[in-house]
């Protein structure tokens, strides 16, 4: 029996388009690779208004775990996530992880942290 899963959805993403002081606010998907073998792992970013941006890839390698800054994530073409702008990500993986994710939001002087598993889609 493997442990995670290989598809997960985060409706909720949003990268606040200001800081203020000295942390910048920002999101991540934590992706916990427990198996014997490095994953590749792809995401797609859906939007309300606009075409969705499809296989931004990277590598988690075997037993580890890997924070990926959604505001590093692009495209083969070198287009990624625009700040301030609502949308959801689907997470796949080539095997069994698990995803949570992270949102700092330090646009006023009180900073907000949120963190929140992924949504498992169990294939059968």
């Amino acid at each position: 029996m493997s442990k995670g899963e290989k598809q997960w959805i985060i409706p909720d993403g949003y990268i606040p388009p200001e800081s203020s002081g000295e942390l910048t606010s920002h999101e991540s998907v934590c992706v916990l690779n427990l198996t014997e073998q490095d994953v590749v792992v792809t995401i797609h970013a859906y939007f309300e208004d606009r075409d969705p941006l499809l296989g931004m890839e990277t590598i988690v390698p075997a037993r580890r775990t890997k924070h990926i800054r959604t505001s590093s994530l692009q495209t083969d073409e070198g287009i990624g996530i625009p700040s301030g702008i609502p949308y959801a990500m689907e997470v796949t993986s080539s095997a069994p992880v698990f995803v949570q994710y992270s949102r700092l939001d330090s646009t006023q002087a009180e900073n907000a942290l949120m963190s929140v598993m992924a949504y498992p889609v169990t294939i059968s």
